[in-house]
């Protein structure tokens, strides 16, 4: 299975010898360096390049070009070479684009030699960047792994190979960009198509939805959406190209960078170019002369229902990202505008006596209220338009996207495919809290959550007695375990719960009761070592078959389906030993199908020190009662996540848990 990298995340590579392909619907040079333990290239001898293509175990384009083909052996790579950076850059003074931004999104895929893609990732939100080092094939204790970098560069090539440790960079990119003119000036261009048809399905494509149609890859790591306190300087670091994903409900987002000047962009996905174009999404009503058309559900583009309300789901947090950003950017510009206007009013001594002050005083805040009121009277109407999308949208979402309190869950079927993502939650901004956008995690689970049922986590949980929010973060994470379980065919989730204290029976009873656990709750010390051990075998053993290629030698007992495990009162009942081993189950285990829920308080974790910070960094932090607690890089909004809640009386946990228990029964599993 192709595992969709976002930025930041890494994947088990299976296999030695490999191509590396790069589409990017322009012209653009691709090279690579290799690197040391430390990631610093020794010296030029190290970089393959349009003017040195080839260098043991590596072999790169001799040209400037739309579509690359790189080839790797990754056991032939000089003695001390431990990284391979894949770098990508427009060419200079070749009359094409000169920012990333005014593109389309650039693709790149590590495929086997039989063109089995292993791993993939799409370059979103960049803008002003000319260079950007696009992955990294790293050696990590006798395995190769790939990781999605997508780190931009402003100050072009240059910029970008002084990043990478090599000396003189500006004159080592000169002469590559100079090998480049010379590769282009050898060109022939490409004969006119015979017919239109394909501009005609280009312009379609492009002018089919006017929100990007390539899906977010969300804000996971660094987060999109980001918990300031589990995000370490190395999740904040400023670089060039500052990671803009626009938070949305899913990891990442493409740029919305305007048209170049060699025409409209096309932003349909680099892997969908040359497919069909998918089928038109439902017609909106005509809409009334001077009236905003009106909203209808799944609008956006895509190849099947899920996919287009996934994709307007998207398009509708965009949305709300920039109409709030744009509000107060007009407000702090109006303040702004009358503290000048004040400032140079009473910088005259004149205005100082009489009324010539108070009038300019009155004068400069009229016209603060007046740009302020547009600037509301602006929102209130994207606003509105959002809410009458949202209406719509929300009762037509499938299971896997809706809310507890949808009808659909009522007459939900397990289904015999995952969904493209779940909803977590919801998200809202202060500007109008009754508008929520849902929030979606892509699937299979790309990292594990926290549920942090810490009081000072919040000002709602400050509020809150301790042993009822314990209670409440218990049944939050037990709800996101049945929803998992709900949209996974039968057999292919389990979850295993670890409760060392045995303080949830409560909580976890519908799971318990409705048999869907691999395993009763692990109580006490035993119980704990128990589990992690099982688990930690089962990425061993699967991580060792993907190396080896032998898939068909894992031992019979071995469940290949995805593994979830609940842990709950964190730290308590682990020793050293677990606290390793859960550590390890966190990096290594999402790549192969294990995956964290951990409910805890961190400062309880404290004793721990420092040890635990890279683990609390790793996973996505929710909270059990609302909390403004995800930052968003992309625009500086401080979002509030609304956990989802099961209506008051309502039995539909205990329905869902009871079709998964009936439908494993049938599919005898």
């Amino acid at each position: 299975m192709t595992a969709e990298l976002v930025r930041g995340q890494n994947h088990t590579l299976p296999q030695t010898r490999l191509e590396i392909r790069v589409s990017a619907g322009t012209p653009v040079v691709a090279g690579a360096t290799l690197g040391d333990e430390r990631g610093t290239v020794r010296g030029i001898e190290w970089i393959a390049h349009p003017g040195s293509p080839q260098l043991p175990g590596l072999e790169v384009s001799q040209q400037a070009a739309a579509d690359h083909r790189l080839a790797v052996d990754l056991e032939a790579l000089p003695a001390g070479a431990h990284r391979v950076t894949v770098l990508l850059a427009l060419p200079v003074g070749a009359g094409g684009p000169v920012r990333f931004g005014a593109v389309p999104a650039p693709f790149v895929a590590v495929t086997g030699l039989d063109g089995t893609e292993i791993a993939t990732f799409t370059l979103t939100d960049l803008d002003a960047e000319s260079a950007v080092s696009a992955l990294e094939l790293y050696r990590r204790q006798d395995a190769w792994k790939v990781r999605a970098v997508g780190q931009g560069y402003a100050g072009g090539l240059a910029e970008m190979l002084a990043d990478q440790g090599v000396t003189d960079p500006a004159a080592l990119a000169g002469s590559i960009q100079e090998a480049v003119t010379r590769g282009l000036a050898r060109s022939v261009a490409p004969p006119p198509p015979r017919t239109p048809e394909a501009d005609r399905v280009r312009h379609a494509t492009g002018s089919a939805d006017h929100r990007p149609t390539a899906p977010p890859p969300a804000p996971e790591p660094p987060e999109p959406l980001a918990d300031p306190a589990t995000t370490g300087p190395a999740h904040n670091q400023p670089h060039t190209a500052q990671p803009h994903t626009a938070p949305g409900p899913a990891a990442g987002g493409p740029s919305a960078a305007g048209p170049s000047a060699g025409g409209p962009i096309n932003y349909a996905h680099p892997r969908r170019q040359h497919a069909a174009p998918p089928s038109p999404p439902p017609a909106a009503p005509p809409a009334q002369p001077g009236q905003p058309a009106q909203p209808v559900a799944g609008d956006a583009t895509g190849w099947s229902m899920d996919e287009r309300l996934y994709n307007q789901i998207w398009g509708m947090f965009e949305d709300l990202a920039r109409a709030v950003a744009a509000y107060r950017s007009a407000v702090d510009f109006a303040e702004s505008r009358m503290d000048q206007e004040l400032d140079r009013a009473l910088s005259d001594p004149r205005n100082r006596i009489g009324g010539a002050g108070d009038r300019a005083r009155e004068a400069a805040r009229a016209k603060r209220d007046e740009l302020a009121s547009r600037a509301r009277e602006a929102l209130d109407r994207d606003l509105a338009q959002l809410a009458a999308e949202a209406a719509v949208v929300e009762p037509a979402l499938p299971a896997a996207y809706a809310g507890w309190g949808n009808p659909v869950w009522h007459a939900h079927r397990i289904p015999m495919e995952i969904p493209m993502a779940l909803r977590i939650g919801d998200l809202h901004l202060p500007e109008r809290t009754d508008l929520r956008i849902p929030l979606l995690v892509r699937l299979p689970l790309e990292r594990g959550m926290w549920v942090d049922s810490g009081r000072t986590a919040s000002e709602a949980a400050a509020l809150m007695d301790t042993d009822r929010l314990r209670r409440l973060a218990m049944e939050t994470a037990v709800a996101h375990a049945a929803r998992l379980l709900a949209v996974y065919p039968p057999g292919e989730f389990a979850v295993h719960v670890i409760d060392p204290a045995g303080s949830a029976a409560g909580p976890l009873a519908p799971l318990v009761e409705s048999g869907v656990l691999a395993g009763p709750p692990a109580a006490g010390p035993g119980g704990v070592a128990s589990v992690l051990a099982h688990l930690t075998r089962r990425v061993d053993l699967v991580q060792m078959a993907v190396r080896a290629r032998a898939a068909d030698s894992l031992p019979p007992d071995l469940d290949t389906g995805e593994q979830l495990l609940v842990v709950n009162d964190f730290p308590h009942g682990f020793d050293d030993r677990a606290v390793t081993q859960l550590r390890y189950l966190a990096d290594e285990g999402p790549a192969v199908g294990v995956h964290l829920l951990m409910v805890a308080d961190r400062e309880e974790a404290s004793a721990y020190g420092p040890v635990l910070d890279p683990l609390w960094r790793s996973l996505l932090r929710i909270t059990p009662v609302a909390d403004s607690h995800l930052a968003d890089p992309w625009v500086g909004h401080a979002w509030t996540y609304e956990p989802l809640t099961i209506p008051p009386g309502s039995r539909v946990l205990e329905q869902v848990l009871s079709a998964v228990a009936a439908a494993r029964r049938a599919a005898g599993r």
